[in-house]
């Protein structure tokens, strides 16, 4: 199943690429790009191209930023679990034995 979303997962990236450098190469005009610290004159297809690929990294990573967060929940949780119930095992095996006062009786 993972290899299948794996090369879905290809296929569409690649088709994203291919469609960015389709836009990319019917556009050659050259624009003037204004960002925060200073401005210059870029081709529509380079400045599209760098812009993609800006957004699909950022996208990645805040993604992954919060797979990471719920992996590290999720693993906290399991221990608490795994804990939980060891103690209770524990609580259970102490209230099944019998002790030395009412054996006696």
């Amino acid at each position: 199943m993972k290899k299948v979303l794996l090369f879905i997962l290809v296929i569409l990236v690649l088709a994203i690429v291919v469609i960015a450098m389709t836009l990319g190469t019917n556009n050659d005009q050259v624009v003037t790009f204004n960002y925060l610290i200073a401005q210059g004159e870029y081709r529509i297809s380079t400045l599209l191209a760098t812009l993609f690929g800006v957004g699909f990294v950022l996208g990645w990573i805040v993604s992954g930023i919060f797979y990471l967060r719920v992996r590290l929940s999720l693993g906290r949780a399991k221990r608490k679990i795994k804990r939980l119930e060891s103690a209770q095992t524990k609580q259970e095996n102490q209230e099944s034995r019998p002790t030395v006062a009412s054996a006696t009786k």
